[in-house]
């Protein structure tokens, strides 16, 4: 299915797609970029696929036309290698919470998080702590 429609919201930092039949998606930057079709998402055959981990605040940059068939998404990490065919974006809209799911059980099993490793890490210059006596 073809969207009639597709919305980037900056402010959620969501892609909505809107179909002609009123059927409509909402999906996070951060869905979109873990579940991206590029091979360095993917791997190259079953089981090579590489777990994407700390893309909790990732934001969609540019939205890409390619033909009549797909969409070429850049994120703001700079990861722009995924085309996302009007079949495969239909496909995560339509399994969204069995693939998310999926998702962040992948990441418990691997002891892995949503955040990168830089959120939440106060940086303190020792220098500049009141000295202790």
């Amino acid at each position: 299915m073809i969207p009639a429609d597709i919305r980037l919201h900056k402010r959620s930092n969501t892609l909505e797609l809107v179909y002609p039949d009123g059927q409509s998606f909402v999906l996070t930057a951060e869905f979109l970029r873990v579940l991206s079709p590029s091979a360095e998402v993917r791997g190259h055959g079953q089981g090579q696929e590489v777990l994407q981990t700390g893309k909790l605040h990732v934001k969609i940059a540019k939205i890409e036309p390619i033909g009549h068939y797909a969409i070429k998404l850049h994120f703001d990490d700079g990861h722009n290698t995924g085309i996302y065919p009007w079949d495969y974006l239909h496909e995560l809209g339509s399994n969204q919470k069995s693939l998310w799911e999926d998702y962040l059980r992948r990441l418990r099993e691997a002891g892995a998080r949503r955040e990168s490793l830089a959120e939440g890490v106060q940086i303190v210059n020792i220098m500049d702590s009141p000295k202790r006596h």
